[in-house]
């Protein structure tokens, strides 16, 4: 593992190994365990994209490993001005350990990793989120003990979310199903991805979707770079809500999850989001312990 660019990336193991290595750091940072892995270690933080988690976790994570973390809006860099991006990644692999980028396109992203010499981390993009599914399957862990053999449901767009949720789902073991309308369903490279395990669907159908579901989860309908298409949206996600019966069709000790920010009455009611809180709020912190076990995995050596 010498990036983090995608879920289809890593292996079973490597993603068991981060989960582990994340329960671990969470132990010390809640017992005041000082765990400085990356001191005199430097972060280099690429926002294309806005974000209130992503910037706060990664840089309070290098806080607590002991290094610094920089940030650098696309305003700050040459990169915001047209410097090609193998130019960039080889002038920041002189001066930082590693680099956390979060952005639109996931060219940009493996063209970082092909042209620099230092670890990539993948913060968002429009394919992909993978630190977001690393803190869930953490969370999942934590609630229920275990993910292998659970059933996850996801609903609504067939968005970054749902792309890396398939992968990491189906890595380490769950069942998933996908509920969406056919014309968003997620990325091809996925669905092809996805056909050689049992017990995944993809279907119109939430109430099907979400039947014995352990885990449900969802997201935005319109996310960001897609304001525009914010009220069509609305109409066309109408009946793909997190509610009071889809949890009656799944278990009823069934976990809600949700990546935030969370838009009440749309892909989620409030009641569901309220009942489901602690859940959802743990699953934001692991963001940070999850991160954490990344950057020591990665700018640790």
């Amino acid at each position: 593992m010498n990036h983090l660019l995608k879920m289809l990336d890593l292996s079973k193991e490597e993603i068991i190994d981060i989960l582990n290595l994340a329960d671990q750091l969470k132990y010390e940072q809640k017992h005041g365990i000082k765990h400085h892995h990356l001191a005199g270690k430097t972060l280099g933080m690429i926002f294309q994209k806005s974000s209130t988690r992503t910037r706060v976790s990664f840089e309070t994570g290098m806080y607590q490993l002991g290094g610094n973390a920089l940030f650098l809006s696309s305003r700050d860099l040459q990169i915001g001005r047209g410097e090609p991006v193998q130019d960039t990644a080889r002038v920041l692999s002189r001066y930082l350990d590693g680099i956390m980028i979060r952005t639109f396109q996931q060219k940009e992203v493996e063209d970082l990793a092909k042209y620099g010499s230092i670890p990539i981390i993948n913060g968002l993009t429009d394919f992909c989120h993978p630190c977001q599914v690393l803190a869930d399957l953490m969370t999942i862990r934590e609630h229920k003990g275990r993910v292998e053999g659970l059933k996850m449901c996801y609903i609504g767009d067939g968005n970054n979310m749902a792309n890396s949720l398939i992968v990491g789902g189906l890595k380490t073991g769950m069942k998933v199903s996908i509920a969406c309308p056919d014309d968003y369903r997620p990325d091809q490279e996925v669905l092809d991805f996805a056909t050689g395990f049992d017990g995944f669907e993809v279907t119109s159908d939430v109430l099907k979707a979400a039947a014995d579901a352990d885990v449900v989860l969802t997201d935005v309908w319109a996310s960001m770079g897609q304001e525009e298409e914010a009220e069509a949206r609305k109409k066309i996600f109408a009946g793909y809500q997190i509610n009071g019966e889809v949890m009656k069709a799944a278990h009823g000790d069934a976990m809600v999850l949700h990546c935030l920010p969370a838009h009440r009455g749309e892909e989620i009611t409030e009641d569901v989001l309220e009942a489901h809180a602690d859940e959802i709020f743990d699953e934001a912190e692991n963001r940070l312990h999850a991160q954490k076990a990344v950057m020591v995995k990665l700018m640790g050596r």
